[in-house]
């Protein structure tokens, strides 16, 4: 294992937001010399589970190991608890013991378990004997599905493919804003010609996946799109807003697509409300701890300011994941 290639891809891995466990299964997987692995992650979302893979590669001019992309899928069933794990049960070829596929993708348990032709079980837990029963079939055949998991099972999540070089790209929190709807402000992107260009990023997830399966971009240029985040936040009465290091917290966790924390008053009292930034419309979004949705007029500085500037399409640039990464 060339050391050099472990630090500068720990770089890499801290640079996009990769937790230091994750690294540290990196480094495991290097030692075994393999051509190629995958790491896994989950990241409790607003929406629900991401599912994160991360694709490594070996070389094959030298041992050294490169991480070109990762995927990111939103699973909007219950999340994994600590601990637990999707399982696959079959019976075994020894009397009275069973088969057990383990899997922390939701969409790959699935794909394993629709692969049995005999009997079998899809479970989660965190071993086959404290488990939840999500699914079984008989004879091949699927003969039960749990009410609550029946969205996920019929439509498993798809994974966005994210792009990175040499640890610029986007990072795991802004990936799991991205797949989750919200938009992300980037200041280092490239056009296809190599000229520097800032944009707000979001996924069209309303829209037709591309022949690999991925969403595209919507891209709104700043400045030529006009879209300010400090203007737009001056029109509310956020209390953040008056501290200085508050306010370029608050901006920062929007740029990077966070659905951040706020205070403001509503029928006379201090209230705790999440803000998203909504480029497209040159506004906020502003929602109850709960996750319903406020109206976000009630809180601006002056009523006549309650109108929704919408942008023509025209300035709406469609692009795919690949571009300016």
């Amino acid at each position: 294992m060339n050391l050099n290639n472990l630090e500068n891809l720990k770089s890499e891995m801290k640079a996009l937001g990769f937790s230091k466990a994750l690294q540290e299964k990196m480094e495991e997987n290097m030692k075994s010399n393999l051509p190629e692995f995958i790491l896994k992650d989950q990241i409790n979302g607003h929406k629900g589970q991401i599912d994160l893979n991360l694709y490594f590669k070996q070389s094959g001019q030298s041992e050294n190991y490169y991480l070109n992309k990762y995927d990111v899928a939103l699973n909007e069933g219950k999340p994994l608890e600590v601990g637990q794990k999707y399982l696959v049960i079959s019976p075994s070829d020894t009397p009275g013991k069973n088969n057990v596929f383990k899997r922390e993708n939701v969409a790959e348990a699935i794909e394993v378990f629709k692969k049995h032709t005999g009997n079998a079980e899809l479970a989660v837990g965190k071993d086959a004997a404290h488990k939840t029963k999500l699914a079984t079939m008989e004879e091949g055949k699927i003969n039960y599905v749990d009410k609550e998991f029946g969205r996920t099972f019929r439509n498993p999540p798809l994974p966005q493919t994210i792009w990175v070089e040499r640890g610029k790209g986007f990072t795991a929190s802004q990936s799991v804003n991205l797949i989750e709807g919200r938009a992300v402000y980037r200041e280092d992107m490239l056009t296809q010609g190599g000229l520097p260009y800032k944009a707000w990023m979001k996924l069209d997830l309303d829209g037709p996946r591309d022949r690999h399966m991925n969403f595209n971009m919507n891209q709104y240029h700043d400045p030529s799109y006009g879209f300010n985040i400090k203007e737009v936040l001056d029109k509310f009465n956020i209390k953040e807003l008056e501290n200085p290091k508050d306010r370029e917290k608050l901006e920062a966790q929007l740029k990077n697509g966070d659905r951040p924390s706020i205070t403001v008053e509503k029928n006379g009292e201090q209230v705790k409300l999440q803000v998203e930034a909504v480029p497209r419309y040159s506004q906020l979004n502003m929602f109850a701890v709960n996750g319903r949705a406020e109206k976000r007029e009630q809180f601006l500085k002056e009523p006549s300011l309650n109108k929704a500037v919408t942008k023509s399409k025209g300035k709406e640039v469609s692009a795919s994941q690949g571009l300016g990464i």
